[in-house]
């Protein structure tokens, strides 16, 4: 019978038919409940690292707040898994501002699919960045050479914060939404400037994923995953440039290609 170890989980591996006994680094899986001015809000399934950067990111994402001064105190419990969230300000909110659809009144038809939450923090976006087919591989390398813990334990993903010259900052959880809201919550808690910034991403980019992009306010997502169409549809409303199957020195440019610079045929052809 398999059991945890000090080490990690120990597992019987089978290598064709020869069976080994090993232990196996497994990858954590944490419940964090997020009390809101004394009210239970949500719980993130999560892995338990930045976790105060993911509840400012995931309560910015969320429209709770706009700035992370708007936070006037906040106590985690790791322990128990509780987080104690006290805001500057009283909020009222319902529970169909965060679940129900809503059709906003624009020409992109894909905003139909917004949430109401999505209206109000999702950002068209402007970014003037531009980044050569080169950078965007060395990023994407830089991203895998930095993910230790995928190597470990093959279970969490990765999203960095990156110019064009390289990564600022990764962040990794066992879920896509956590790692780019522990992002956004870096960003607003070191009120990062945004302006010539990109995020590189190890997963599917779904519609969520696009949206989050939009409200941290970047350009241009880098991925070595696909993309979902109602992602498309959105990053061609929202003025965002996904690139997706981003793997050795292949990609896929899907939306706003004026971002990617030209290269030479020789770098091309590789």
């Amino acid at each position: 019978m398999s059991d945890i170890t000090q080490d990690g989980w120990e597992i019987v591996r089978f290598h064709g038919n020869e069976r080994l006994t090993m232990e196996e680094e497994v990858v954590e899986e944490f419940p964090l409940t997020i009390l809101l001015n004394g009210e239970e809000f949500a719980t993130l399934v999560c892995s338990p690292t930045n976790l105060e950067e993911l509840i400012i990111g995931f309560l910015a994402s969320e429209g709770i707040i706009r700035f992370y001064n708007e936070i006037k105190n906040m106590v985690l419990d790791v322990n128990l898994g509780f987080a104690y969230i006290e805001l500057n300000r009283e909020i009222n909110f319902s529970e169909q501002d965060h679940s129900k659809r809503f059709i906003g009144s624009c020409c992109g038809k894909s905003r139909q699919f917004y949430f109401k939450s999505d209206v109000k923090t999702a950002k068209t976006i402007t970014s003037r960045l531009t980044i050569s087919v080169e950078q965007c591989y060395n990023l994407m390398k830089e991203l895998q050479l930095r993910s230790e813990q995928f190597r470990r334990t093959g279970g969490v993903h990765n999203a960095g914060l990156a110019t064009p010259d390289g990564l600022l900052e990764v962040r990794t959880d066992i879920g896509r939404h956590n790692a780019l809201d522990k992002v956004y919550g870096t960003v607003l808690q070191r009120k990062i400037a945004l302006a010539d910034k990109l995020i590189v991403f190890s997963g599917r980019i779904s519609s969520e994923v696009l949206l989050k992009v939009s409200k941290i306010g970047v350009g241009l997502i880098l991925s070595k995953s696909a993309p979902t169409d109602l992602a498309l549809n959105l990053a061609t409303d929202l003025g965002i440039t996904v690139i997706g199957f981003a793997r050795g020195n292949k990609m896929n440019v899907y939306t706003h290609p004026y971002r990617i610079q030209e290269v030479n045929m020789d770098t091309c052809q590789k």
